[in-house]
């Protein structure tokens, strides 16, 4: 019936994967890479020459019975996205749903994820927390942030460079103005955490404003 096995793959510096991912991607079969010119740097760099083909947000659900078909054909199939782990905000739960229904083994190796450290490094309550990904561009925005107003875990977002000023202006507006940490290129050289309340964040961040990936975490409600 053939495998899948899910690889976390580094979210900034190379040296973060692990010994058995690396083990992973040289002996399988193939590779469903988010990205294959990303992925393809990573294996160059590791000198890993699996085959590879691309599985991503806009394939996903049209491939979908043909993915399924091509797992089953090898005796180990690997999924990974651009950086992390895949299906954290990154395609991933179509397949691995498709893969339960049709009886295929699925396995998930520990590994990067960029809300956890951000998450530990921002010296918010920790025990519990909710993970909210990206938000919604534009329809269903406000809705979803209206109903974190009385949210008490930490609450996690992702968010991009571009976007990050309107966001916390909406977190000010519907959530309030909490303490927050924005944490920007974790792993990599330029790694940084902007801590304080929104509306003081806000302020420096307009001044000058981040480049990078994001990771957005909120102090749950007193």
């Amino acid at each position: 019936m053939g495998k899948l096995i899910i690889v976390p793959t580094p979210i900034g510096n190379l040296q973060d994967i692990t010994l058995r991912a690396l083990e992973v991607l040289k002996s399988a079969d193939l590779i469903l890479a988010e990205d294959t010119r990303q992925t393809g740097k990573l294996l160059k760099h590791f000198a890993i020459s699996t085959k590879m083909r691309a599985h991503h947000k806009f394939n996903e659900h049209a491939k979908l019975s043909q993915t399924i078909e091509i797992i089953t054909q090898n005796t180990i199939t690997v999924l990974v996205s651009d950086a992390g782990t895949p299906s954290i905000s990154d395609p991933g739960f179509l397949i691995t749903r498709a893969c339960i229904e049709a009886n295929i083994e699925i396995e998930c190796l520990p590994g990067a994820t960029a809300c956890i450290p951000a998450l530990v490094i921002s010296g918010f309550a920790t025990d519990r927390f909710c993970f909210e990904g990206f938000l919604p561009h534009k329809k269903g925005r406000q809705t979803q942030l209206l109903a974190l107003q009385n949210e008490e875990r930490t609450i996690i977002f992702y968010e991009s460079p571009h976007r990050i000023i309107k966001t916390i202006e909406q977190i000010i507006e519907f959530i309030g103005d909490r303490n927050i940490v924005v944490v920007r290129e974790l792993s990599k050289m330029f790694e940084e955490a902007i801590r304080g309340t929104a509306s003081d964040v806000l302020t420096r961040l307009k001044q000058k404003p981040p480049k990078g990936e994001i990771v957005l975490i909120i102090e749950g409600k007193k």
